[in-house]
């Protein structure tokens, strides 16, 4: 399918209004997440599986959606998606107990997921020239999701309604979403287009270096989700500061640098990127979890901000220029760890914070950067041994779906 038949910019369009109702998702959840613990009487450990229900259903989710691009067609997986989203939504305002929330998040998740096993492959196909800096750009919305949501969600608190409401707004987004998809018409994955077989796309997952980035994006994962889900609920407690408007900002600081991406990594590659990232990573959560006053926690929150800003969409684009052949399999192995990775360190920082206190779980979190540092600086001197970093391209035929 030839550009000309298919509406490049309102494909793109739809992919950031989705993806800022998967945002909206996450930072409306970060939110309620003490309310959830009152409304139905739950530890803090049990809210934080609440949570992981939401990353084990985008894991699911995009583990069999992204090789099912090829097979159903990405339009239908991304119409799918805003049907799980809308029973998510419902389903989490009028849950009567533990379970029905439980898989109310899971649906919302199991949406999200759809949505990142579309949108990534999606770009990636339409911008075949330009991926890192358009999978950057695209991304943006997360944190600009993120800062709908906080908003949002501050101002119904400030409104004194409740979290039902709250969750309401995730509608307006999907509905969008929704409708600029509508009728659309969504071209072949690169791979598929450029008749890469299938064969080749499995095999491509079973290459060592590709292990070694998806073991990374366990890590960067874990960094940059499983922090900012908790944030309201420990930045309050220990620092007495909104953590909800402190996520805001984070994200604001996200979603102006992401724009930014492509002359960034032009200058340092995006292995050097990733370890400038890991570094500030490191020091940012550390220090949040020493915050005691709004002043320290918004200064600490700009050094983690900006390290966590590349993550996602830069392990994305590293993945689809070093593996293209993997296609739409391989990114969605990408998201699937990171969101097995997040549904795990979840309940596990419920449970540091419930037996050592708020600061504790973020301090755990914050020796994971530190590992990256010491995988992405080995990554950084191989690649310059081979010659310096560079994008593997596929040519296209022109195939459709």
């Amino acid at each position: 399918m030839g550009v000309g038949e298919y509406n490049r910019t309102r494909l793109f369009v739809a992919s950031c209004v989705a993806l800022v109702a998967t945002a909206m998702a996450f930072s409306v959840r970060t939110d309620i997440m003490d309310a959830l613990s009152e409304h139905f009487i739950l530890t803090k450990a049990q809210v934080g599986w609440v949570a992981g229900a939401a990353f084990w259903g985008f894991a699911t989710s995009i583990l069999i959606g992204s090789p099912l691009c090829d097979v159903f067609g990405m339009g239908r997986l991304l119409t799918a998606a805003f049907w799980l989203h809308i029973v998510g939504v419902l389903g989490t305002i009028f849950a009567p107990g533990f379970w029905i929330l439980w898989f109310a998040t899971l649906s919302v998740g199991l949406g999200n997921g759809l949505v990142e096993a579309v949108i990534n492959p999606l770009i990636a196909t339409i911008y075949a020239d330009e991926k890192t800096h358009k999978l950057n750009v695209l991304h943006a919305w997360w944190p600009g999701g993120l800062i709908i949501g906080g908003l949002v969600a501050y101002a119904l608190t400030q409104a004194h309604l409740g979290w039902q409401v709250k969750m309401a707004t995730i509608l307006i987004p999907a509905l969008i979403y929704g409708g600029l998809i509508l009728g659309q018409k969504f071209p072949a994955t690169e791979r598929v287009a450029s008749g890469v077989p299938t064969s080749e796309m499995f095999r491509e997952a079973l290459r060592p270096m590709f292990l070694l980035w998806m073991f990374c994006m366990l890590l960067t994962a874990a960094t940059e989700l499983g922090p900012n889900q908790w944030m309201q609920s420990v930045l309050q407690k220990i620092a007495n500061t909104p953590g909800i408007l402190v996520l805001v900002y984070v994200s604001g600081l996200m979603f102006v640098l992401r724009f930014f991406a492509g002359p960034i990594v032009e200058r340092i590659s995006p292995i050097g990127l990733l370890w400038c990232s890991a570094l500030l990573s490191a020091i940012g959560l550390f220090w949040l979890s020493y915050a005691h006053s709004v002043a320290t926690a918004f200064v600490a929150a700009t050094v983690f901000g900006v390290g966590i800003c590349y993550f996602w969409p830069t392990m994305l684009g590293v993945t689809s220029e070093r593996f293209p052949k993997g296609g739409a399999l391989l990114l969605g192995l990408m998201g699937t760890a990171g969101n097995i990775s997040v549904a795990f360190v979840l309940p596990i920082m419920g449970k540091i914070y419930d037996s050592f206190g708020p600061a504790m779980a973020f301090r755990y979190v914050a020796l994971l950067p530190v590992l990256l540092m010491i995988i992405f600086g080995a990554l950084f001197i191989y690649y310059r041994s081979i010659g310096g970093y560079q994008a593997i391209k596929l040519n296209a035929t022109d195939k459709t779906e």
